[in-house]
């Protein structure tokens, strides 16, 4: 009885998942610069009145021995005005023998400050992201943290390149952090990219959670959706020690006409 009860949700679950990838192939698309599957972003924002759907629909965080399962991961960018955009954001965990546990929410406000090549212009863009880390239902995060960041985007033909480099307070004991970290992507045809990443966390106490991720991004043809994969290992005694990661980007129209 049980096992038919598991096997009748587990089904229910790929079915929603099947319904939901479809749908999003369907949306009327915009291009979409996809920083999935990323932990560091890019010096970009959505369009005016444009949503930035980042579904994160399997991921798999192994450290120990023991699994970690978060899906879904989630991250809504929506663009407010040019070069101003607001981002919200979280991931749904389930650690081994324990409940699904809400991880990692915030709300942000990321701007860009001088325009670049991913704004199609001349040089390296510099951008900034900041807001409050929310509470999460895990045990010992409950408060509320604030993160900063600012962001620069160039190009090193054939490499994009992005450098992240911020900070805050957490929102376990109100304890100062640095956060860092470096994106390249090698477009290795016009709709598939190579992307590797190095990045760290440190909070003040706590041990280093740095890792380094390899992976890619591609846009299948004629699709208005761009599918990413990646598997990140741990670099220091702080981060898991692997992570595997796949996920899908979409842009929709919420309003039009765009405000210019």
């Amino acid at each position: 009885m049980r096992r038919s009860i598991l096997r009748n949700r587990l089904a229910a679950l790929v079915g929603a998942r099947s319904l939901l990838f479809i749908f999003l192939l369907l949306l009327p698309a915009a291009p979409a610069w996809a920083y999935r599957p990323f932990v560091s972003t890019d010096a970009a924002v959505a369009e005016p009145q444009e949503m930035e759907i980042e579904l994160g629909y399997f991921n798999l965080e192994r450290t120990n021995r023991e699994n970690t399962f978060i899906a879904p991961k989630v991250v809504l960018n929506y663009g407010l005005v040019r070069n101003l955009e607001i981002v919200g954001e979280f991931e749904v965990a389930k650690p081994p023998n324990e409940d699904a546990q809400l991880v990692d929410p915030g709300v942000f406000l990321k701007a860009v400050l001088k325009e670049g090549i991913l704004q199609e212009k001349e040089g390296i863009g510099f951008a900034v992201e900041a807001g409050p880390l929310l509470p999460s239902t895990v045990q010992g995060k409950k408060r509320v943290g604030f993160e900063g960041i600012g962001i620069l985007s160039g190009r090193f033909v054939p490499f994009t390149y992005h450098v992240n480099l911020g900070g805050g307070v957490d929102r376990a004991k109100g304890n100062p952090f640095a956060i860092w970290g470096v994106i390249v992507e090698f477009p290795l045809f016009p709709s598939f990219r190579l992307v590797g990443e190095v990045n760290g966390e440190s909070v003040k106490g706590e041990p280093a959670n740095n890792s380094g991720l390899f992976g890619f991004i591609w846009q299948p043809p004629s699709s208005k959706v761009l599918i990413d994969a990646g598997i990140r290992r741990g670099i220091s005694s702080g981060a898991p020690d692997w992570r595997f990661t796949m996920g899908l980007t979409v842009s929709i129209p919420v309003l039009s006409p765009a405000i210019k």
